[in-house]
């Protein structure tokens, strides 16, 4: 699946709701409260005393909620991830090519 794709599959879902796209600042609030779930798995998986029970899913479900809320703010922006992403790398490339021994 393309990142346009799931831009697609996000807007036909949210566009059969009552409720349409969040205004951006609440959506900014989801991403970072999605992204802080996300660093709880990792903290409880890989930290000094891992937490007994913290499934490799779980791992898979918080970066899954990640992307459909940045594709949300993406849409509602008007924002294509994928030029966005080809943009990103571009300039990763040409800034950062040597920095890591690439």
């Amino acid at each position: 699946m393309t990142l346009d794709e799931v831009q697609a599959e996000v807007d036909a879902w949210i566009s059969g709701l009552k409720t349409g796209y969040f205004p951006p600042l609440l959506q900014l609030a989801r991403l970072v409260e999605e992204v802080g779930e996300l660093a709880r798995v990792l903290a409880h998986r890989e930290g000094k005393t891992p937490k007994p029970g913290e499934a490799r899913g779980d791992l898979e479900e918080e970066i899954g909620d990640v992307l459909f809320v940045l594709a949300s703010l993406a849409n509602r922006e008007g924002v294509r991830l994928e030029a966005a992403f080809q943009k990103v790398m571009a300039k990763y490339r040409k800034r950062d090519r040597g920095r890591w021994g690439g």
